[in-house]
């Protein structure tokens, strides 16, 4: 499988058909219009992602009547002067599309006027708030853990087909309310692009005679390119919420500088502008900004060709729905053949401290720029540690001689990478020499200590992301940025984007004190001293026929389960001795599940193994 690059900083939605009203031919560099069209041809879908996502309780019979609600507004503010089209200063359907926040507010005022919805799903307390106010109240309604919505619905594959084939708008409404309740964090154009290939999948399969199978193999593509692109968005907006805009524009000085080495500063700091206000608003929800901030990237960066990059032409010829993805998949530009291995003037220039003094943050913007277009070996979060060097430069600045001191800044760089280096190697020998499943075991035991207080289901995604990170990774010859940039996103599924987000006061510390060396403060943490586990619970050790009748996944997933919520009950054994348990526990199902009457062997072997757990 195609290795997906997180990197993504110009994802667009694509592989769309006609049901989602996208243009067929291809489209001009400068695409305000066509992008415009493409809003208001989709504002259903687009109102269904942002109700579902703020309000992610309500049923998908509300959020229709909403979404028919918004289409209908459109329609009257581009005619008429309407009460409250005039409330939010222009009547006129452009200022509807372009406004800043006007289709959010809109949005949420339309939702606070439903009847009686407020109070049935408490959010009220957002309602009584104005403006930005409000959609702050909003933002923070959102739940990353879903645990509390049903299982998402499986139909059958002949019912699916028959239900597309009957009403195919309605099908996908339904599809795109039921995964963006599900991910409150994705971006609306990557939602898109989802239902966009969730329906080119129901096309081709339901041509198919073995229906099930050709949705399981293809949908598992998707799937992963929901996680990925959710993990990194919440990543990156987590940032944002954290620690602010300096922070993201770091982070995008980077990425920038890394994927385009032949880009000029000043060009790069233009093109930075648009990319921060870009996620301010995909951030915050608003759906209709984020898919018009994005198309004006994309824009930017292909009008630009000449100055930012000789690998896209192609892409920029594609239509707009292609061309965000060509862009993103397209190969790293190769390093000019005039840079230097070194950039003097950050280690040898006599006049550094001077400069430095007078414009400080583009002082530092321009030495990330420099170090990241020489070293596309690196992570993005190792290239964010090594331009936290200001505080080195800054004493050196305070001494008798600066230029002795910043000439071995270059050492010290080199420091910060073989720290990071080394948590990389224990990791991948980890891969090495454990196989699949007790690496998976080894992530259990180890973040379930670390943060016992998170759900059980929310630990065995987080192990499980872990292990992919790794096994991803580790036979790569760029293994160590591979690593490091994917083990962060999985620290920022722990921080999560909420600022109020708290687990316990070390994970907090991490999750907090600093964006670019939570990776090294994560990698020292031990079991949680706070920890108080819960009284010993029975029913952890009662098993019933149920293990006997799991097919092979549901099994295992019953496993996993046991694991970690034995780590929770008895954090103290070390790992060894809760491996020892497992093992035990995976016996005592193999046994019973072998004789006559699985119930009475259950019940004679669970409170033996329960015994020999509490006197561990």
């Amino acid at each position: 499988m195609k290795q997906l690059k997180l990197t993504g900083f110009v994802i667009f939605f694509f592989f769309l058909n006609e049901s989602l009203n996208l243009p067929t031919k291809p489209q001009d560099i400068d695409n305000f219009g066509t992008t415009q069209k493409f809003i208001e041809q989709n504002l259903g879908y687009i109102t269904i992602i942002a109700f579902a996502q703020y309000i992610q309780e309500a049923s998908f019979e509300e959020v229709e009547m909403l979404a028919k609600a918004m289409t209908e507004y459109k329609d009257l503010c581009a005619n008429t002067t309407f009460p409250l089209c005039s409330k939010f200063s222009e009547s006129k359907l452009f200022a509807f599309f372009t406004q800043t926040n006007l289709f959010n507010d809109v949005l949420l005022e339309k939702i606070c006027s439903m009847e009686g919805l407020p109070q049935k799903h408490n959010f009220s307390h957002c309602c009584s708030k104005a403006d930005f106010e409000r959609r702050l109240c909003f933002f923070l309604n959102k739940k990353a853990d879903v645990g509390f919505l049903p299982p998402l619905p499986t139909l059958d594959p002949e019912v699916k087909c028959e239900a597309y084939k009957n009403n195919s708008g309605s099908f996908l409404s339904n599809y795109i309310y039921e995964v963006s309740r599900r991910n409150p964090f994705v971006f609306a154009p990557t939602l898109l692009t989802v239902t966009g290939r969730f329906e080119e999948i129901t096309k081709i399969c339901c041509e198919e005679k073995d229906k099930a199978n050709c949705f399981r193999a293809k949908a598992f593509y998707v799937i992963q390119y929901l996680k990925a692109l959710s993990s990194y968005q919440k990543n990156v907006c987590g940032a944002l919420w954290k620690f602010g805009p300096q922070v993201l524009k770091s982070m995008y000085i980077a990425i920038l500088s890394q994927k385009f080495p032949k880009i000029e500063f000043k060009e790069l700091t233009s093109l930075l502008e648009e990319v921060s206000s870009k996620y301010d608003v995909c951030c915050e929800g608003d759906a209709v900004q984020c898919i018009r901030g994005r198309s004006q990237v994309m824009s930017h960066i292909c009008s630009k060709q000449d100055s930012i990059s000789n690998k896209i032409k192609q892409c920029c010829e594609k239509t707009i729905p292609e061309r965000g993805e060509c862009i993103i998949y397209s190969n790293k530009d190769d390093r000019p053949k005039d840079l230097s291995q070194r950039e003097a003037k950050f280690t040898e220039s006599e006049n550094m401290c001077e400069e430095r003094n007078a414009e400080q943050d583009i002082f530092m913007a321009e030495f990330l720029y420099e170090y990241s277009r020489r070293h596309s070996e690196l992570s993005t979060p190792e290239l964010l540690r090594i331009a936290r060097v200001d505080n080195l430069l800054k004493e050196c600045c305070n001494t008798e001689n600066p230029p002795d001191c910043y000439r071995d800044a270059e050492s010290k760089f080199n420091e910060t990478t073989d720290k990071s280096l080394k948590i990389v190697q224990q990791e991948c020998e980890h891969f090495q020499n454990l196989g699949m499943d007790d690496l998976k075991y080894h992530y259990f035991i180890k973040l379930t200590k670390i943060a016992p207080q998170l759900s059980t289901d929310e630990l065995i995604f987080l192990g499980e992301e872990m292990v992919t990170a790794l096994t991803t990774c580790c036979t790569l010859s760029e293994e160590f940025a591979c690593v490091d940039n994917l083990v962060d996103l999985v620290l920022g599924e722990i921080c999560g984007v909420n600022e109020n987000r708290t687990i316990n006061p070390a994970v907090d510390h991490c999750c907090k004190t600093s964006f670019a060396f939570r990776r090294l403060c994560f990698a020292a943490l031990e079991a949680d001293k706070t920890y108080v586990p819960p009284s010993a619970s029975q029913s952890l050790f009662t098993f019933h026929t149920d293990l006997c009748q799991a097919h092979h996944e549901e099994l295992q997933r019953k496993k996993d389960r046991f694991l970690v919520n034995l780590v929770k009950l008895k954090p103290e054994l070390t790992d060894k001795e809760l491996r020892s348990s497992f093992t035990e526990f995976s016996n005592v199902v193999g046994k019973c599940c072998k004789v006559e009457g699985p119930e009475a062997c259950f019940s004679e072997e669970g409170p033996k193994l329960a015994a020999k757990s509490q006197a561990s």
